[in-house]
């Protein structure tokens, strides 16, 4: 395990591209995966469903917030292994996202997308649990994310439920 040194600060460069591009790669990926086709058009829709144009501007601000809680998350943690977990929570969120759109919008099964949503909402907790007492301005940044993300697991679940049986 290696130890900071006191004083010693970890360069902004690195963290700052590599959050940036996974950033853009999910945002990227999940403008591919997330189309608002037919079937999506004909499910319907809770009364509170927000309008279609509120969903990218909402994800857009959630990336910003998810991206510079990886460089913030990174750079406050002890050493490199701990900053390296942060990295690989940043990752598994990415993932968890992308998985949720190819449930709901490619294979059209909100259920199984519900269900992915709590591991996804449980890794977003996780991720503010680890960053808290490093940096509570950073877990801060990330609560955005988790409302957003408990926003669209109840839309999913409503969805579903609307909606099914699937399959």
């Amino acid at each position: 395990m290696r130890v900071r040194a006191p004083g010693v600060h970890r360069s902004w460069g690195l963290p700052i591209s590599m959050a940036a591009i996974a950033a853009v790669a999910v945002v990227a990926m999940g403008a591919t995966i997330t189309e608002i086709d037919p079937w999506y058009r004909t499910l319907v829709q809770p009364s509170w469903a927000l309008p279609e144009q509120v969903y990218a501007v909402a994800w857009t601000a959630v990336y910003l917030c998810t991206a510079l809680a990886a460089v913030a998350g990174w750079r406050a943690m002890p050493d490199q292994s701990a900053a390296e977990w942060m990295i690989g929570l940043f990752a598994l969120n990415g993932f968890l996202n992308i998985v949720w759109s190819v449930l709901l919008f490619r294979l059209h099964r909100p259920d199984w997308a519900m269900v992915e949503a709590v591991a996804w909402w449980a890794a977003i907790a996780l991720w503010i649990y680890v960053i808290w007492p490093r940096s509570v301005a950073t877990a801060l940044l990330l609560l955005p994310y988790l409302a957003w993300v408990t926003y669209a697991g109840y839309l999913t679940m409503t969805l579903a439920r609307l909606n099914g049986p699937f399959g």
